[in-house]
């Protein structure tokens, strides 16, 4: 949820108790020869460099840098053919490299909006009439998080993850409610002066994602800031540790760290205009979240953006249920904002439509035998299909699919949502290929999407 003045907004949401991040107090020995390291050595410090590497500055100077393979974890390791033995450290292994990395890719996110309220002043009161009608604009500001999703450094240009109903308030002024006055700081920079302007490129209420632009920006420039590394959600299993990163209570970028407790799920809720119902594909994480840290991004163990929080269970009987879209969503929203919208006048998500509506058939749980984790698949068939739509004549229903192939990427459909998923994906004239299981026989269908199949969501 993000946090807001002067306004109720009853949509559950999000994230962060700190986590110090601190490793003063933990001792750090390292021997080897990397940088004309000789002998032992103590680390003095701990940075991320441009690329999301986590750099050891040892005593003497020298750097041992750690890649995304590497965890700083108690007892001997080699990095980089240096030897490096570190104690005291156990318990920080994932949290402290995925953290580091994510935080240069956070941002906070203050919007603000202006209403008009009509008062009436004088008068005798209710029954007697008479008083003076009069209006007056009102300014207020509401506060969340984001993600840098891609990176300039030499234009200073950005663009920035978010959720849609951070940057919407159903009462502005604005034609469409969107804030006309968006600023982002940077981790480590919030302070007054440090903040970015940003602008609305474009984004959806039923996906709940929204994607903002800075433009030449000398803070940008002269940062630390990386864009997030982009992980995997599908690939993600319950039980896997699960990181947020954002802006709680408007305090501050901070860190809370869970883990993934439902890897894919359905949730309705109230959208962002505050009346429409909207069902939400969602990974469920036991992840503290709190107001303000809508727009923040869910972290893997590696560093890797897998979600961007979005919600949470409200309620006293109810702990630690919270929510964030999966970033196989997220990254096909953005990318479809920065096709259709980015420097256009369409600010809506733009989905392929095929005209049919599908089923699920089966479910089960499959055990992978190399990692030992447990993920669940389904069968799903096409229900029935719409007259006139594009799929009149090629899907029948009964159809079992096996696979969806667009624009060079082929998706296996394991799950219900790996449909609509991949159609984010399309563009017209893009032919979509989909191979299906027909009375037992497998064959490839195809289909060519065109302006009148894409619908506005």
């Amino acid at each position: 949820m993000k946090t807001k003045t002067n306004k109720i907004f009853c949509i559950l949401i999000i994230m962060a108790l700190t986590l110090s991040l601190l490793i003063s107090g933990c001792s750090f020995q390292v021997g080897g020869g990397q940088s004309g390291t000789a002998g032992e050595h103590t680390v003095k410090s701990v940075s991320v460099d441009g690329s999301g590497n986590v750099i050891l500055t040892l005593d003497d100077g020298s750097n041992v840098r750690m890649s995304s393979s590497d965890y700083i974890s108690e007892g001997d390791k080699t990095v980089n053919n240096t030897s490096i033995t570190i104690e005291g450290a156990e318990g920080m292994t994932d949290v402290v490299y995925a953290s580091s990395k994510a935080l240069l890719s956070a941002v906070s996110v203050y919007c603000t909006f202006t209403r008009t309220v009509t008062y009436t002043t004088g008068g005798f009161g209710f029954f007697f009439g008479g008083g003076t009608t009069q209006t007056q604009d009102q300014t207020y500001q509401s506060a969340g998080s984001g993600v840098i999703y891609k990176l300039d450094k030499e234009a200073g240009e950005a663009y920035i993850l978010t959720n849609y109903h951070v940057v919407y308030d159903n009462n502005s002024n604005t034609q469409d409610h969107i804030s006309d006055s968006i600023t982002v700081y940077l981790y480590g920079s919030e302070m007054n002066g440090k903040g970015i302007k940003a602008t609305y490129v474009g984004g959806s209420m039923y996906y709940d994602i929204a994607v903002l632009k800075i433009s030449n920006s000398e803070i940008l420039r002269s940062s630390a800031a990386v864009p997030a590394t982009i992980g995997d959600s599908n690939k993600i299993v319950a039980g896997q540790t699960a990181i947020a990163v954002g802006n709680p209570e408007a305090a501050g970028i901070s860190v809370t760290s869970g883990v993934v407790s439902v890897p894919s799920e359905y949730i309705s809720m109230t959208g962002a205009d505050g009346s429409t119902t909207v069902a939400f594909r969602v990974i469920r994480i036991d992840t503290a979240v709190n107001s303000g840290n809508s727009g923040g991004g869910l972290y893997n163990d590696k560093g890797e953006l897998i979600g961007i929080v979005n919600a949470k269970t409200a309620s006293s009987s109810v702990e630690n249920i919270a929510y964030a879209i999966p970033t196989s969503v997220v990254r096909a929203i953005a990318e479809n904002v920065l096709y259709y919208c980015d420097g256009e006048n369409v600010k809506t998500v733009q989905r392929g439509y095929l005209g049919v509506t599908v089923a699920k058939t089966d479910s089960r749980a499959v055990v992978n035998t190399e990692t030992g984790t447990v993920s669940i698949e389904e069968t799903i068939a096409i229900d029935s299909v719409t007259a006139g739509g594009l799929a009149e004549g090629v899907l029948q229903s009964g159809d079992v699919l096996i696979s969806l192939t667009v624009r060079g990427t082929t998706t296996m459909i394991t799950r219900q949502y790996h449909l609509v998923d991949s159609l984010l994906d399309a563009r017209p004239g893009d032919t979509v290929t989909l191979r299906v299981r027909r009375n037992g026989e497998e064959m490839d269908l195809n289909m060519t999407i065109t302006e009148e199949n894409i619908v506005s969501y």
